[in-house]
Order: C-alpha cells, then structure tokens, then sequence
C-alpha cells in the first residue's frame, strides 16, 4: 500500500454543490466509502456560498484509493437525496488531497514512479552508517579510536557507507541529544556508538538510547555487585534502539569486543533482524567473548576479583 501524510492539508472543499435539507451525515458517509476510509473519519465541517467542505481525520491515506476518484465522488454525492451537483462542479485541496482531481491512469503512474523513488532512497539510507566514539580520553586524544577504523573497514566491505560522526560526552542528555540529530538529519540507516556502555557512573550511553527508545533492548553481557572498584550499576550492557528509521546500536569500546560484534550486526541487518533479536544475537556473542577472557587471566580470577557472572539467555 502507498501511502502519504496529509501534512495537516486534510479539507477538501467541493464547490459548487447545492444543498436542500440534505443529511450531512449521509454526504460524509457516502465520501469516505469512495475514498476508501471509515465513515468516521470523514466529516462535514463547513457549508458556505455553494462550497462544501469535508475534512479528513486520518492524517495518512492510502493514495490509490483517492487519485481519480472525482467522477466516482460526484456522481455518488449526486445521488443523494437533496444534493445537487453541477458539470461545472469541481474538487479542491491546499495538499495532497487535491491528487483526487488528477487523471487517474496518469496519477497512478506517478505513483508507482514515486514509489520506485522511495525504495531506491531507502536502499540507499539503509546503507549508510555513522559511527560514534565515546568518552573524553577519546576527546581529548589521549587514546586512538581504533573502532572507528574497524567498523568503517568491515561495513564498507559489504557495501555499507561509513561515516565518522564524532565523540560523544559523557552526558546522558547530550548523548541522546546527538543521536536524535543524527538520526533526523543525517539519512542514516544505522547509528553504531562504541564504549559508554560500562558500569561507571561516567558510562551513559545505553541510558541514553533508552531516553530516545524506551523500548529499546538493553541485554547485559555480564553482571556483577554494585560497589564492585568504580561500578555503580550492576552490570554491562549494550543496547539496540530505534530513532524514527535508523537502528542505534551501542557497543563496549575494546576493539576486540566491537570486532566479534560485527558479523551478527552484518548478518542481522541484512536479515532484517527486528532490535529486539539482534541485541539478543550481539549479547550473547559478547558473553562468549568475556568467558574466554575470564579462562585465560593468570592469579586470581576475574570471577573472585569482579563477582562478575553471566546472565541467562532469557537476561
């Protein structure tokens, strides 16, 4: 279905047309079975001078059921008990309403062109990455962003545009300030944001993905008691969200742990995972990861040091 947002331009005025105790009611009923809607979301709202006004409250129509459909709305106008309409008797809108007076062969045409359009624009968008680094040591360039690199490298290989969008603060509110920007500005399919995910106070990344999703899907990769060094939080996450039409992910900022997380985000997004399921996918491939991590350290294990143990595939 084919369909558009009104933008607000929802009346649409049919002149001249002449009323004789004819019942409202009935004219938007027999309006909105033309243009295929529910007769509640038609209403006469206005008749002045031999101008009737209908308005539209369903702010997106389905565009085929509307172009063309003049013939088809007079006639059934007409035929009402106390309508009258004339040869001259034409239909008009501020917006895309007015597509109801188009020839309907030539409009359809122009519909399925546009259409075309739109799904080559959003092939196009759907490949286009940004990539955010996190934290002021990055800032500052205290330390390389090595990310970057490697996501630019690995996307670009499968025919993914990347683009580095710069550091993101340590702030909860301008994080997401900066990532609802991106995603309204900047035509991207995809967000990626390395680090900030940790439990330190500082790390406010996933809480502000959650501030611009609040469905977001925020599975942890290892949890731990609180109080445990610098952690205030009780575990690690990632989170995958979504702004509009552009996925936000937000991975941990060991390059090691951003590579292992490429190939299911690759494999997701062509596979048209939902958020949901492939946060789950990139979790628990992190998990695999840290217990690796967790078997190799020498002394005094990672469990005892950290009280860190892994949360369930349900977590």
């Amino acid at each position: 279905m084919s369909a558009f947002d009104l933008l607000q331009k929802t009346e649409l005025k049919i002149s001249p047309v002449y009323l004789a105790s004819a019942n409202l009611t009935d004219i938007a009923a027999a309006a909105a079975k033309i243009l295929g809607l529910p007769k509640e979301e038609v209403l006469v709202v206005d008749y002045q001078n031999g101008t009737l006004v209908l308005d539209i409250l369903n702010s997106c129509v389905n565009a085929y059921k509307i172009v063309g459909k003049k013939t088809a709305l007079l006639e059934s106008l007409a035929a009402l008990p106390g309508v009258s309409v004339k040869n001259n008797t034409h239909i008009y809108s501020n917006g895309m309403l007015g597509w109801i007076a188009l020839d309907e062969t030539a409009a359809t045409q122009g519909l399925r062109k546009s259409e075309e359009m739109i799904s080559l624009i959003r092939q196009n968008i759907a490949k286009r990455v940004a990539v955010f680094s996190s934290g002021t040591e990055v800032e500052r360039n205290e330390i390389e962003d090595t990310n970057t690199p490697t996501i630019k490298d690995r996307l670009e290989a499968q025919g993914y545009k990347v683009f580095k969008a710069g550091v993101l603060p340590d702030d909860k509110i301008l994080i997401a300030t900066k990532l609802r920007e991106t995603a309204e500005t900047g035509g991207y399919g995809v967000i990626i944001t390395t680090g900030g995910v940790g439990a330190e106070q500082k790390d406010q990344t996933v809480e502000a993905i959650q501030a611009i999703d609040p469905d977001a899907a925020t599975p942890y990769i290892c949890r731990f008691k609180i109080g445990t060094g610098r952690h205030v939080k009780d575990g690690v996450k990632i989170a995958v969200g979504q702004y509009s039409d552009t996925i936000v992910i937000a991975l941990p900022g060991p390059n090691d742990e951003v590579v292992t997380s490429l190939g299911p985000i690759i494999e997701g997004l062509k596979g048209g995972a939902r958020k949901h399921e492939l946060a789950k996918t990139v979790a628990e491939n992190l998990r695999q990861i840290l217990r690796r991590k967790m078997q190799n350290r020498e002394g005094k294990s990672f469990h005892e040091s950290c009280q860190l143990h892994f949360p369930s595939r349900r977590d």
